[in-house]
């Protein structure tokens, strides 16, 4: 994977200047537009045999999360479990694409999940604010691929970014790409701390032109995470940056997807606006918690007729 600018679009991170100018050359968003298009594919029906298999696809797209300052070994445990096995009554159900821990909870949630195929992803780089010392968050990093980290969420530094900085974020993303080594890196922009619309596209080519293998809306720990508008928005950039350099980069939307049907909606998203390469695991993860109870009672629904209530299924 690209640890540094395609060859294609080389040329634009060779200066602080070069790269302002292409970032800042970038198209304006019409945001009336950006939020109606969104709005409008919200509105997609999908029934019966579609919706199952939509349910399914979001299920295992999930990266089942707990990232809070009173998880324990225990909790860690038990959600790796859950994520390896949603549905203790239904073994047809498919398993989540990762379960989403703290470094120091990596080798935890390793040793639960091993051999089923569900991976382990950790936050890093001083996460959820990114107020640190590069060394600090490359030691971060290694940690949690020391680990055994299949994946890195990173944050970028807003505070440079904001301050049009674009070459520091630009750098310590290629470090914190090299620091992760084979595992795959995900670039969490917090886009409620954005601003912008136009700052978000920015970003989004920012992260991509660094080597992000992912780039993702936010931490969930603000007011406000994902949305359809700012995902769709990725979405298009995920798109126009394949065309341009033949790389594809996945996208994570997380915090506040908390129905089935928010999930569809963003299923229908990715498949209108980037297209059916994206309708997979591998290119596409929902950062949630308790979106997947909600995924587990619809499809119950689905099977016997009977919604059964959160009741059974388990308390994260």
């Amino acid at each position: 994977m690209p640890t540094s600018a395609p060859a294609a679009l080389a040329d634009v991170t060779a200066s602080d200047s070069t790269l302002r100018r292409f970032l800042h050359g970038l198209p304006g968003v019409d945001a009336v537009g950006l939020e109606a298009r969104a709005a409008s594919l919200g509105t997609r029906s999908i029934k019966t045999t579609a919706k199952a298999y939509a349910i399914d696809l979001a299920i295992s797209m999930v990266d089942l999360t707990t990232l809070e300052g009173a998880d324990t070994p225990g909790k860690v445990r038990a959600l790796g479990a859950k994520a390896v096995l949603p549905d203790p009554t239904d073994r047809t159900a498919p398993s989540t694409a990762a379960i989403c821990v703290y470094p120091d909870m990596v080798a935890v949630a390793k040793e639960t999940v091993a051999g089923s195929g569900v991976l382990v992803a950790s936050v890093a780089t001083a996460f959820p604010a990114g107020r640190a010392a590069l060394d600090v968050k490359l030691a971060d990093v290694r940690d949690a691929v020391a680990a055994g980290a299949d994946e890195i969420d990173m944050v970028i530094d807003r505070g440079a970014f904001l301050a049009g900085n674009y070459m520091k974020v630009y750098d310590e993303i290629v470090a914190v790409k090299e620091a992760s080594g084979a595992a795959r890196l995900k670039v969490i922009f917090e886009t409620g701390e954005l601003s912008t619309y136009d700052n978000i596209r920015r970003a989004s080519w920012l992260g991509m032109l660094a080597g992000a293998d992912f780039i993702k809306t936010s931490t969930g720990k603000v007011a406000v995470n994902a949305t359809p508008a700012n995902t769709l928005l990725m979405l298009e950039a995920v798109r126009d940056f394949r065309a341009q350099t033949g790389v594809q980069v996945g996208v994570k939307p997380a915090g506040g997807i908390r129905t089935t049907k928010d999930a569809i909606k963003f299923l229908v998203l990715v498949n209108e606006t980037a297209g059916q390469d994206w309708l997979d695991n591998h290119w596409f993860r929902f950062g949630a918690s308790s979106l997947l109870n909600d995924l587990l009672m619809q499809r119950q629904k689905l099977a016997t007729g009977r919604y059964s209530g959160p009741d059974y299924v388990t308390v994260d």
